[in-house]
């Protein structure tokens, strides 16, 4: 049995996110479907990914592992799957790795990208949040302010089983592309909905719905459920996944 890694990207505007679910349309299931019918198996052959993805999140950059028995090179393993998957789904590359390889614990860095589109185009909806007037210089002020390693329980979902909501962030900023203003994120961990409640709130506070002091208050007094922006998803895609 070989362990495989692969590097995958998909449009997630009709994905119910990436974890596996009953009843509904994600990418891990697709995934390991193509799998199935790869190997010629009746059985699972269970795909981990280095990030779970939300429902509407896109990706260009998502990791995977899994092991499989097979005579394939890695080239025809890769067309093998991009010829069982769905047009919104492609594996961009296929290589045999380590056995004790894991995809989501050995990642040392993840990079995210959040679009937000200020032109009069109707064809960015569902890839980037629609929104006008935006100060890059504000945003930018914001963003330098959660560098380094700080407890974003503020700036997540509240979920009792995560043990730690402390992150590295080694990267942040905003940079316009266009008539697409666009932030780059990187971090070590990402917590539930955390580039997305991070970008609403910053967002909203350019926009004059969120005061300064609140951001920084968010930031440095961290506490559950609280009040806070919420980015939509369409914007937020998964670039990369680092490894040492």
């Amino acid at each position: 049995m070989t362990r495989y890694k692969i590097t995958l990207q998909y449009d997630g505007s009709n994905y119910c996110g990436w974890q596996l679910q009953k009843s509904v349309r994600t990418v891990q299931y697709f995934i390991e479907k193509a799998l199935i019918k790869i190997a010629g198996c009746d059985h699972r052959i269970p795909v981990y990914g280095a990030g779970r993805t939300d429902k509407g999140v896109h990706a260009n950059g998502q990791v995977a592992h899994f092991d499989l028995d097979t005579r394939l090179p890695d080239d025809k393993l890769c067309d093998a799957f991009n010829g069982n998957l769905p047009i919104d789904c492609k594996v961009l590359a296929v290589e045999k790795t380590v056995p004790d390889f894991e995809a989501r614990f050995h990642a040392v860095k993840r990079w995210y990208q959040y679009q937000c589109y200020t032109g009069q185009s109707l064809l960015y909806r569902n890839q980037a949040w629609m929104v006008k007037d935006l100060d890059v210089e504000k945003l930018n002020k914001m963003a330098k302010l959660i560098l380094g390693e700080h407890d974003f329980l503020s700036f997540s979902k509240y979920c009792e089983s995560v043990n730690s909501t402390k992150s590295t962030i080694y990267h942040s900023q905003w940079e316009f592309d266009g008539e697409m203003v666009i932030y780059s994120i990187a971090g070590n961990r990402f917590l539930h909905h955390m580039v997305r409640y991070i970008v609403g709130t910053m967002v909203e506070t350019v926009r004059g719905n969120c005061e300064y002091d609140d951001f920084i208050s968010l930031l440095k007094n961290p506490a559950k459920n609280v009040h806070i922006y919420r980015a939509p998803a369409c914007g937020l895609i998964m670039k990369r996944v680092d490894y040492e």
